[in-house]
């Protein structure tokens, strides 16, 4: 076998290696690889290679450099969209006369269907089949595209629904943390080490297993696919040394959480986080892939943790070839990839200490994962929490609401309903169900709840949606799925289900109470994010935390408690019941894993990951390069971004007298911009699928309707808690039309101003476009016609996004901001210095003109960051470059 090796870079003088955090020297090996020296293309120079060899910890400047990642993952949600655009490109470019085959992927690509799953039916043994048919008749027509797209494209493979969640599916199966290439001369292969990105922020739970990789949107992953590097600045690495180990009655779920809070607040946007100390050999993998998991919650582009021992122990447990184990071993012990106890601390930009010893247990919400709340604390700070104004995190109950009670009967139960009452508890997501130590927590908790007679309340919807059968598996084992089932935690589904949005209407009688008492109901998920109308429209106080918690807060049916001393229930003999009476003990959680998980089950489950769902190998599809676009159907339309795509691109120009479409405030996530759940029944995408006569039931969730367009404009900023500042604190998608100060959609004020040829800008406040990699959030915003987003501060993956689909982000300087400037949003905006001189980072001005023709001068930073994103932005978006690049290209015949 063949390797790059780093060492002799440092002979060369160009490095020292044992100051290089591990994150640095992957990236380093990558550009080594791909060099033009090393005949891997012009796209990476000998001076890319001397940029990365050369990082520095303090360095202010730093260059941009290109990074061509191994392989790609996608969910369905964001992989219905890229491969929705690969099959446009090949419309286009046989439309000028061109091979459709040349747009094809490169590397390999992996596409997980595990974000469609609804919770619909729940509680009881049908649940999971049930929930599966109705998933395949809600997205028949994507799923026929998607099997068409798994014969059309090389290098693109397709796991069917009902197998896993795409991170955990990745962790525990795709992932190889070292690749080999066989040569076709018959040389001997090369090895190097795995690396991806993926069109999901959560990407970085992979970090966990030593390998490089973290989240891109959908229009970045197809670049990539396509043969393009990714451009980035080369980042800062913000070190955590983890001391201590976690004391009894705490789990990873509250390390990630305290890690969070701690991260989020020492702001580690835009930089690589790596962890290292005396607590890391003690720190299980998947508790690391926990870690990893939540690096898009506290603002990281990942969060690494080194190939160790236990990194060849994990390998060996989820049934990897052994082989491959040797392979992992002999490698990064060879390229010096291989952390061990004596290994010398890296040099890092900065330093941050978590002392594992101290942690609590702890949820985290009602908005916001970054929220930590001690157990201890929320019962007291819960009245606070419900009587803040909105815009500081709280819900703006009046104090003579404060008391409000809705009494509910409902086949024989009788119960109240108050603000905090838990109506949602659910243990879902990759997050934490790849975790067994907190699933097996879980479990047992169920089991001394049953054995105390115990029960969930009957006003609670309760699933259980684990990331791989394996979890089911090593339940069963254990014997404790019977427990689970017996407090309502039938398994639902292998999907993303409630963390994605997809945990299903609630039963009537309860959305009628919460709506009768205007109740702040609650929820609590096992997931990494609750921002405001993603868990459920009917419920605004939503929380994260372990799946023992989840289990405990269902048994106890509210927030407003304090589990550390307020008894959870009663027994049969009537007596309290405290969660310490039965909280399983570290030591048990440890020996029920070792008694119940073998490599066995992980070789079975994953046995036959490609061909074992049966329904999914029965979907008809045609053989052909080009996709038969059906005009009839309502998920999958050609996407408008290529048509009429001239060869060479227009000259840059200034914006001129544009509107303002909204004032976003801060925090605004991707989840305000483009919703993933359902669609509400007042708003303009209801009223297109009205017309197209479909059925409330038929019109599934905006994730889901990603393949057609017209729906996701409609839905951009839709979002039922969206809070546009110039409204006078309305909530919802809308906006003010300027010319006539009407009160509408804001899908209608783009459209009006479309037909007037008027351009648009959105004004935003600080972290815009938190949250999920969701590119149709950047799409969305380019089909209203927004022509630049001028924002305080922003989320890497969003700002991305938007050069991405040709949309420029501009940044306030020196601290400014709309409300500092006095800009109410009526004012017409006009951005001078946009030409074909342009350079990234250029400091632009701006002027607001009022409606007296007062005018308001103030500069902005160009957020195009690279003369990559310059060139980007010059033709439209990523995919018109590389499209018209194609075209230059000996494409045409």
């Amino acid at each position: 076998l063949r390797y790059y090796r780093l060492g002799a870079l440092q002979d060369a003088g160009l490095t020292r290696l044992d100051e290089l955090p591990y994150s640095i020297r992957i990236l380093l090996e990558s550009v080594l690889r791909h060099s033009a020296a090393a005949g891997g293309g012009p796209a990476v120079t000998r001076e890319h290679v001397e940029a990365v060899a050369g990082w520095q910890p303090q360095d202010r400047e730093r260059p941009s450099v290109p990074f061509m990642p191994a392989r790609v993952v996608m969910q369905d949600f964001t992989g219905v969209p890229a491969v929705l655009d690969l099959a446009a490109m090949r419309d286009a470019l046989a439309r000028a006369g061109g091979d459709p085959q040349r747009v094809n992927p490169s590397i390999p690509v992996d596409l997980v269907i595990d974000h469609s799953v609804q919770v619909d039916r729940f509680g009881s043994a049908d649940a999971l089949a049930r929930n599966a048919e109705i998933e395949f008749e809600r997205n028949a027509e994507r799923y026929r595209f998607l099997h068409w797209g798994q014969q059309a494209f090389a290098n693109f493979r397709v796991v069917p629904p009902a197998t896993g969640i795409v991170h955990q599916v990745n962790l525990e199966h795709l992932a190889s943390v070292v690749m080999r290439d066989d040569a076709a001369d018959g040389t001997p292969p090369v090895v190097y080490p795995d690396t991806v990105v993926g069109t999901d922020s959560h990407t970085t739970m992979i970090n966990g297993l030593g390998v490089l990789g973290w989240g891109v949107g959908g229009i970045e992953a197809e670049a990539v696919m396509l043969g393009q590097p990714i451009y980035m600045l080369l980042p800062e690495v913000v070190g955590v040394r983890l001391e201590g180990a976690l004391p009894e009655g705490t789990t990873a779920t509250d390390l990630v959480l305290t890690i969070t809070e701690s991260l989020r607040a020492h702001g580690v946007v835009g930089k690589f986080v790596e962890f290292f100390g005396p607590g890391l050999p003690l720190l299980s993998l998947p508790d690391r892939a926990t870690i990893g998991n939540m690096a898009p919650e506290y603002g990281a582009t990942m969060g690494f943790f080194p190939v160790d021992q236990e990194t060849l122990r994990y390998l060996e447990l989820s049934g990897r070839a052994p082989e491959q184990v040797e392979l992992v071993e002999a490698y990064t012990k060879a390229a010096g990839l291989f952390h061990t106890a004596d290994s010398p601390e890296p040099e890092f930009s900065d330093v941050v200490s978590v002392d594992m010893s101290l942690i609590k247990p702890s949820i985290a919400g009602p908005k916001r994962p970054q929220d930590r709340i001690e157990l201890t604390d929320l019962k007291s700070q819960w009245p606070g929490l419900l009587s803040a104004p909105i815009g500081s995190g709280g819900f703006a109950v009046e104090q003579d609401q404060m008391d409000a009670v809705v009494q509910v009967e409902h086949e024989g139960d009788s119960f109240e309903l108050t603000h905090g009452k838990l109506v949602l508890a659910a243990i879902t997501s990759c997050t934490n169900t790849s975790n067994p130590s907190v699933m097996v927590a879980a479990g047992l908790l169920a089991k001394a709840a049953v054995e105390r007679g115990l029960r969930t309340k009957p006003w609670v919807k309760t699933s259980m949606a684990p990331g791989s059968k394996v979890v089911t598996s090593y339940l069963e084992a254990a014997g404790l799925d019977h427990y689970l089932e017996e407090l309502n935690f039938h398994t639902v589904g292998y999907g993303c289900t409630t963390c994605i949005g997809n945990s299903g209407p609630l039963p009537d009688y309860i959305i009628k109470a919460i709506a009768d008492g205007d109740l702040t109901a609650s929820s609590v998920l096992s997931g990494n994010r609750n921002f405001e109308g993603r868990i459920n429209p009917d419920i605004k106080a939503n929380f994260l935390a372990s799946p023992p918690l989840v289990v405990a807060f269902a048994l106890a049916g509210t927030v407003d408690i304090d589990l550390t001393r307020d008894p959870i229930g009663t027994d049969a003999e009537g007596k309290p019941v405290l969660l310490e009476d039965i909280w399983p003990s570290q030591q048990e959680i440890r020996d029920t894993i070792a008694g119940a998980l073998t490599p066995e089950m992980f070789r079975t489950q994953y046995g036959n990951v490609f061909s074992g769902n049966q329904a999914w190998n029965d979907i008809p599809s045609t053989e052909s390069d080009i996709y038969h676009w059906d005009p009839a159907s309502t998920y999958v339309h050609e996407p408008p971004f290529f048509m009429g795509l001239s060869p060479d691109p227009e000259p840059m120009e200034a914006i001129h007298d544009a509107n303002v479409l909204a004032i976003m405030p801060d925090s605004t996530t991707t989840d305000h911009i483009s919703p993933a759940g359902s669609i509400a029944t007042v708003s303009p995408a209801a009223d297109y699928l009205r017309d197209l006569g479909l059925e409330r039931r038929e019109w599934n969730t905006y994730g889901t309707r990603r393949g057609n367009h017209e729906v996701m404009m409609r839905g951009t900023f839709a979002n039922v808690r969206i809070k546009n500042q110039m409204l006078d604190g309305r909530e919802g998608g809308y906006t003010i039309h300027v010319p006539t100060k009407e009160e509408v959609t804001i899908y209608d004020a783009a459209m009006r101003y479309r037909d007037d040829n008027t351009p648009l800008v959105i004004l935003a406040g600080k972290e815009y476009g938190t949250g999920s990699s969701r590119d149709w959030a950047a799409k969305g915003t380019h089909l209203l016609g927004v022509k630049a987003v001028i924002a305080e501060s922003y989320e890497r993956i969003h700002r991305s996004n938007l050069v991405g689909m040709g949309v420029l982000p501009l940044q306030f300087k020196d601290g400014a901001s709309a409300d500092s400037l006095g800009l109410t949003g009526l004012e017409t905006v006009s951005i001078d210095g946009i030409d074909d001189n342009m350079a990234p980072g250029q400091t632009l001005v701006a002027r607001a003109r009022s409606a007296n023709g007062t005018v308001t001068e103030f500069s902005v930073d160009s957020r195009i960051d690279t003369p990559v994103e310059l060139e980007y932005y010059r033709h439209g978006g990523i995919l018109n470059t590389v499209l018209r690049s194609m075209l230059k290209n000996g494409a045409t015949t």
